[in-house]
């Protein structure tokens, strides 16, 4: 079961905790504790913390959305 809570939004400065990349995806565990993904790492590891995970926040969308455009 999967609990909803405020988690705190990704900056540029969090870390992926495997690669010390930008990270995009943090997972809150049951216990409190949490971990931060690159895309790399959460699509390599996904199947196995999403069942373990109280919320996850993913922002991978980031990724692939273009910017705003600056018509000047």
């Amino acid at each position: 079961m999967t609990t909803t809570m405020t988690a705190p939004a990704l900056s540029a400065t969090d870390r992926c905790d495997r690669c010390n990349a930008q990270a995009y995806v943090r997972v809150i565990l049951h216990g409190g504790s949490d971990l931060l993904f690159c895309g790399h790492h959460w699509s390599r590891h996904e199947l196995v913390l999403r069942p373990r995970a109280a919320t996850i926040v993913d922002e991978t969308h980031r990724l692939t959305d273009a910017p705003a455009s600056d018509n000047r």
